[in-house]
C-alpha cells in the first residue's frame, strides 16, 4: 500500500475513533478541565496524531498505548464519581483565597498566585474593591468564584419582599427570514399569529433576521436593515393598563349612577378588580 493511502486511511479511522471517544467522555469544556485532565487528553491527542502520520510504525503498539490512556482516563473519571476521596486525590481540592474578608496569603503561595494576579481575577468577576469580598475560592479547574459581602450584593426581588413571575427561555421563531414552526408550536402559536404581529409592526418577513418570543408573548425582532428603529410590543404592560382602565371605569360608573344597587355593584366590582390587579402586578410588571 502506498504511504499516502496508508496515512489517509489511518487518519480517517483515527478521526472517527477520536469522535467516539469525545462523545463518551461527555461535554467537558477545555476551560473547565483540571490540569490532570488537560494533560491526559493532550497525551491522547498526541498519540493519535503520531499513529496517524506513522511516527509510531507498529500500528498494534500504537493502539495499545492509545487504549491504555483512554481506558485509564475513563476509569479514573468513573472512580471520581463514585468516591469523593478518590476525586480529591486525582483532581485536588478547592483552595480558599479570601475568608471573612481576609486574604489567605499562605493559600495564595500554595496555588502560586500573586496579589496582583488575585486582584486581576477579581476584576474579571466585576469586583474592583477588595473590601467588598467576603469569600473567594479557587476551584480545581483554576477558576475563582467570589461571594460579596451582604451589603454589597445587588438587591433582588426577594430582598424587597416582592414576587416576580418565573421566566422560561425565549423561543426563536424567525431565523434568517425563515419561520421556525417547532418553536412556534412549543408556545402554542402559529404562523397566522406571527404574520399578524409582523403586520402590526409594519414589517415583512423578508426583512427580519431574528425573531424571538418570550414567555409573556412579546415578539422581539432584529432586522437586516439596522437603520430601522422599531418600538417593541409590550403585551403585559398593555394588559395591565387595560385592567387599570377597567377599574377606573367601574369607579366612574359608581359615582355617576344614582341607583343605589348599581352604585354598590360597581363599587364592589372595582374593589375585586383592584385585588386582581395587585395579585397580577408582579407578573405583568417586572
Amino acid at each position: 500500500m502506498k504511504d499516502w493511502l496508508d496515512i489517509l486511511l489511518r487518519s480517517a479511522a483515527l478521526f472517527f475513533a477520536a469522535l467516539i471517544f469525545i462523545r463518551i467522555i461527555g461535554k467537558k469544556h477545555p476551560s473547565k478541565m483540571t490540569p490532570f485532565q488537560f494533560v491526559n487528553y493532550t497525551v491522547i491527542a498526541l498519540i493519535t496524531a503520531l499513529i496517524s502520520v506513522k511516527m509510531i510504525a507498529n500500528l498494534a503498539f500504537g493502539f495499545i498505548a492509545l487504549g491504555v490512556w483512554i481506558i485509564l482516563s475513563l476509569a479514573l473519571d468513573y472512580l471520581s464519581l463514585k468516591s469523593k476521596l478518590f476525586h480529591d486525590v486525582i483532581n485536588g481540592k478547592e483552595t480558599i483565597l479570601i475568608k471573612q474578608g481576609k486574604v489567605m496569603e499562605e493559600n495564595l503561595s500554595q496555588v502560586r498566585l500573586t496579589g496582583e494576579e488575585l486582584l486581576r481575577e477579581l476584576r474579571t468577576k466585576n469586583v474592583f474593591n477588595l473590601a467588598d469580598v467576603e469569600f473567594a475560592i479557587m476551584e480545581t479547574t483554576g477558576d475563582i468564584n467570589v461571594l460579596l459581602k451582604s451589603d454589597k450584593k445587588p438587591v433582588t426581588s426577594y430582598d424587597l419582599g416582592r414576587k416576580v413571575a418565573p421566566q422560561s427561555e425565549p423561543q426563536t421563531v424567525i431565523l434568517d427570514g425563515n419561520i421556525l414552526n417547532e418553536p412556534l408550536a412549543n408556545l402554542g402559536l402559529n404562523q397566522q399569529w406571527l404574520n399578524m404581529q409582523l403586520e402590526n409592526m409594519g414589517l415583512s418577513l423578508d426583512n427580519v433576521f431574528i425573531g424571538q418570543v418570550d414567555s409573556s408573548g412579546d415578539l422581539y425582532v432584529d432586522l437586516f436593515d439596522d437603520a430601522i428603529q422599531l418600538p417593541q410590543p409590550k403585551v403585559k404592560e398593555m394588559l395591565y393598563a387595560n385592567l387599570e382602565k377597567a377599574q377606573a371605569d367601574l369607579i366612574t360608573f359608581s359615582l355617576e349612577t344614582e341607583n343605589k344597587y348599581a352604585k354598590m355593584m360597581y363599587s364592589q366590582d372595582a374593589d375585586k378588580l383592584k385585588m386582581v390587579i395587585e395579585s397580577l402586578e408582579p407578573y405583568l410588571l417586572r
